[in-house]
């Protein structure tokens, strides 16, 4: 029998150290809760010190998810372990991932320790998370510039102390495949004691050899890939679970172990994903972007309509693609609504909150023939902000673009039920709307990213637009989505401007001191 890869999710951790991919305690929730039906084995759900917010959520994550693992993040010290430990408490299965610079570039400039002091902070952290569950996970952060000799001394230590599973990051997407496959197999044969616990590998993209160096890895021996969905991460990004997931599965032939990830539920949670960060899938990525199995030149044309495998390795179907379209319509009621969002992993907090939506999908259904489930998806992310705090709303919007005219825009905005009007003209359609919120608003925010996106195919295909904003210390994305890409972009920006104005629940990790693996 093969044997079994574990897959330790980070997206939720990791991956929201992307810029503006911050995500609140309902948002983590609906991630995790799809993860599980991805059936992903661990779930990293967060950094427990980092913030209340991001403690609630991961509290929150272990609550409502039971087949998977719910794992918190803690640096070596005391507060930080307890934290997560507290944090995990109500998990079915619980881990506590405790990690500490291993590199003499950490060691001497960031942690300022010696090596062993550094040694003496994993043991001590290892046995006080072993306090709160037996699954210790230990990493040795920016292990691929660490001296080999140190991490076979801190490793074997770590395992002694109780560390069931041992990391080793190439945090900084530094390694090459080869190297990284040799590493792993000298640390197995060095660490006395590597045969009592599971080896992983968490590996960035800098170089864009994430996944060639996880795979590396574990030809090598390790048997825990840690990843992101859609490759989400800071910089450029971590491994992509869907293309380590569907490696190992389409070349059985040639790598010596299997996953439990259920592959048709991949493509519906980069979905999920892309909408509630705001970070669009490209669409020449791998397994998950829109052209993935597409077909332009004639000849793979013909050869894929004469025998499929000519030119497709993997079926579209095995990773959630197809035709999923949603038969309602709008004489629909209200019930068959519901299920369907049941059905897409959509789980809505309140009934106002349900009527809210199913207002909107008469409305889209109003404007669109066909009603898919990319559309449903869009659709919900009007939910990202809570209507507690949903400061300001769009009552009306009038948009004017005419060849050899100064375009302009009249806005209507909701100010906490006050009415209040703007006019501005801009270098577009959009500009001017923008400027003429920002007239009413005055936010003096920094506009970060403007991004456009089809939802589906067609001239009627609702446009689904992110706006990333910047203030001081925080990142907010916004999104809204509409068949008029200008009403789209006006309910993006309003969106994004309740996110910064509504009490933060976690700062964005980039400017804390949480920076980790």
């Amino acid at each position: 029998m093969k044997d079994q890869l574990i897959v330790f999710d980070t997206t939720m951790r990791d991956g929201e150290q992307s810029p503006g991919a911050a995500m609140t305690r309902d948002e983590k929730v609906r991630i995790a809760k799809q993860l599980e039906r991805l059936r992903v084995d661990v779930i990293e759900a967060g950094f427990a010190a980092s913030s209340p917010g991001d403690f609630e959520a991961i509290r929150a994550v272990a609550a409502a998810v039971r087949e998977s693992t719910i794992c918190s993040l803690a640096r070596a010290n005391d507060n930080d372990v307890k934290r997560a430990g507290e944090a995990i408490k109500g998990a079915q299965s619980g881990r506590i991932h405790t990690f500490i610079a291993t590199s003499p570039i950490h060691m001497q400039h960031k942690l300022r320790m010696s090596p062993e002091a550094v040694l003496e902070a994993a043991v001590r952290s290892v046995k006080l998370a072993r306090q709160y569950t037996d699954d210790v996970e230990f990493s040795a952060e920016d292990a691929v510039r660490s001296d080999v000799d140190f991490l076979c001394r801190i490793f074997e230590a770590a395992i002694a102390a109780g560390a069931r599973t041992i990391n080793v990051p190439d945090t900084v997407g530094y390694s090459t495949p080869e190297l990284w496959g040799a590493l792993f197999k000298s640390l197995l044969s060095r660490v006395p004691n590597a045969d009592r616990a599971v080896w992983s590998t968490h590996c960035h993209n800098d170089l864009g050899m994430a996944v060639a160096n996880s795979l590396a890895a574990v030809m090598a021996g390790a048997r825990q890939v840690e990843c992101t969905i859609n490759g989400l991460g800071e910089r450029a990004g971590n491994a992509a679970l869907e293309e380590i997931v569907m490696a190992v599965r389409t070349r059985s032939d040639f790598f010596d172990c299997t996953t439990r990830i259920d592959a048709t539920q991949i493509v519906p949670t980069s979905k999920l994903v892309s909408t509630i960060t705001g970070y669009p899938v490209q669409p020449n990525k791998a397994v998950v972007g829109a052209n993935a199995f597409a077909h332009e030149s004639g000849i793979h044309q013909d050869g894929v309509l004469k025998h499929r495998e000519t030119y497709e390795i993997m079926r579209a179907a095995d990773v959630g693609w197809g035709a999923n379209r949603l038969t309602l319509g709008k004489l629909s009621g209200r019930s068959a609504f519901k299920s369907r969002l049941q059905e897409l992993g959509i789980a809505l907090a309140s009934e106002e909150q349900l009527n809210a939506a199913f207002a909107r999908f008469k409305e889209l259904a109003d404007k669109k023939r066909e009603i898919f489930d990319e559309d449903i998806q869009a659709l919900m992310s009007d939910e990202t902000v809570t209507p507690e705090a949903e400061r300001y709303k769009l009552v009306s919007l009038t948009a004017h673009s005419e060849t050899g005219e100064q375009p302009f825009a009249r806005v209507v905005m909701s100010d906490g039920g006050r009415e209040l009007r703007a006019e501005a003209r801009g270098g577009g359609p959009v500009d001017a709307t923008f400027r003429a919120i920002e007239s009413i608003v005055q936010s003096g925010t920094d506009l970060q990213l403007y991004s456009v996106n089809n939802v589906t195919e067609g001239t009627d295909s609702q446009g689904e637009v992110t706006v990333r904003l910047a203030k001081d210390a925080r990142i907010v994305n916004g999104m809204g989505s509409d068949t008029d890409i200008v009403v789209a972009s006006a309910k993006a920006y309003i969106n994004a401007l309740n996110k910064m104005g509504a009490k933060a629940e976690r700062v964005n990790p980039q400017y804390g001191e949480a920076q980790a693996i």
